[in-house]
């Protein structure tokens, strides 16, 4: 029997977007975020990248059968006190890293109607493609504990942000990296401590890795909500706070890591007005909800 010829790669990024994004395989959409990011910045680095192009990406992208997604007040408590719970909370972050793998292959296919240079394809595609190391990492983690990637149940939350602000890029700057993933940069310090307590080493790796790089992804998230604000002689803190007002559902809830957040160039002045008075905070592991 003739070997089965590999797929062709596609022919512009954002039909490698929706490559991406209609792939269901966990495992599969990770290794294809990363085999089209590759192709993407071996052809800028040789002066011949491929055309931007056009793709309609799906209003929802591709998922495994399995975790069974639930509603958030569903979804189990953890413990991470116990080696299950922390098991549970790498499960929980895995979820968002895939997520977050489609959240920014999107923001590059849904937006290429709009005239924007070529280092903002750069910035997103590079944004996902670590996005796809961050879920490997925290997979790897999962599989060395005995389990993987969707025996248990995660929440269904978290592509409504993409749904909402479908068709505002401002807005998606807002909730996705703005305030999602900067709400990372508050929670991943007791995260840290956890496995550094309970001697996990390999999960303190993953988590510093990704805790290092997250600061880029709400940089980049910044950077080009600048300049879209400024394109559009917009101010951008009476803008990012009417955003968030319209288009995030959840609550920006401090404390905050304030030294992060400034080093990818998020001041306070943006957030502060939004902060909810120190009560309850979100438990640890919901980084992005």
């Amino acid at each position: 029997m003739d070997p089965i010829p590999p797929c062709p790669m596609p022919e512009t990024l954002a039909a490698s977007a929706v490559d991406v994004l209609t792939t269901a395989s966990a495992l599969e959409k990770a290794a294809k975020s990363r085999r089209h990011a590759a192709a993407w910045f071996a052809g800028r680095a040789a002066g011949t990248a491929m055309p931007i192009g056009r793709a309609q990406p799906p209003l929802r992208p591709s998922r495994p059968e399995r975790p069974e997604l639930l509603a958030p007040r569903d979804v189990p408590r953890r413990r991470p006190g116990t080696p299950h719970g922390q098991k549970a909370l790498l499960h929980a972050v895995a979820h968002i890293e895939l997520n977050a793998i489609d959240l920014h292959w999107d923001i590059v296919a849904r937006f290429t109607d709009l005239s924007l240079p070529l280092d903002f394809y750069d910035d997103w595609v590079r944004t996902a493609d670590e996005e796809a190391k961050h879920f490997n990492l925290l997979h790897d983690c999962l599989v060395a504990r005995g389990g993987f990637y969707g025996e248990m149940p995660a929440h269904a939350e978290m592509w409504r942000a993409a749904e909402d602000t479908a068709g505002d890029l401002l807005a998606r700057l807002t909730v996705v990296p703005l305030i999602l993933e900067a709400r990372g940069l508050d929670v991943t310090p007791p995260m840290l401590a956890i496995f550094r307590k309970a001697g996990q080493m390999d999960a303190v790796a993953a988590l510093e890795t990704i805790y290092g790089e997250e600061v880029g992804h709400v940089a980049h998230g910044m950077k080009w909500f600048r300049h879209l604000c400024t394109a559009e002689g917009r101010d951008p803190e009476a803008t990012f706070q009417d955003l968030a007002r319209r288009y995030f559902k959840g609550a920006v809830k401090p404390p905050f890591n304030t030294d992060k957040r400034d080093a990818a160039g998020l001041p306070g002045a943006f957030y502060l007005p939004l902060a909810e008075p120190i009560g309850s905070p979100a438990p640890v592991g919901e980084n992005r909800q």
